[in-house]
């Protein structure tokens, strides 16, 4: 189970929706500063090419929003983050179910033993 390219993935995918959420936030505490650019953590698809070639480990990225900027400069969308907040949590949720199922069936397979 450990070190196996599932474990690895949901772990790898655990730990980009929790870099993700900082992020975020980081992008509406700066919803009104002068001049900040948004920011996006991507993980999915270095994720998906890492498990086609047998790894489950993958990196998450940041790079910069390709939203409009205002006359300020600042490009931070309120709506736009309170979207990808609630995909991100979603996506957390589940993934921890996943790791939670798993990590129950193991326990399951040591009491039988």
């Amino acid at each position: 189970m450990f070190g196996s390219i599932s474990f690895d993935a949901m772990y790898s995918a655990l730990d980009a929706l929790s870099l993700r959420q900082r992020v975020i936030a980081d992008n509406v505490a700066n919803v009104q500063t002068p001049g900040y650019q948004a920011k996006r953590v991507e993980f999915e698809d270095a994720l998906a090419s890492a498990v086609a070639h047998g790894s489950g480990r993958a990196g998450a990225s940041i790079g910069v929003s390709l939203e409009p900027t205002r006359e300020d400069g600042n490009n931070v969308n309120l709506d736009t983050e309170v979207v990808s907040n609630i995909d991100t949590t979603l996506r957390y949720q589940l993934a921890t179910r996943a790791m939670d199922s798993n990590f129950s069936l193991l326990r399951a397979a040591m009491r039988t033993s």
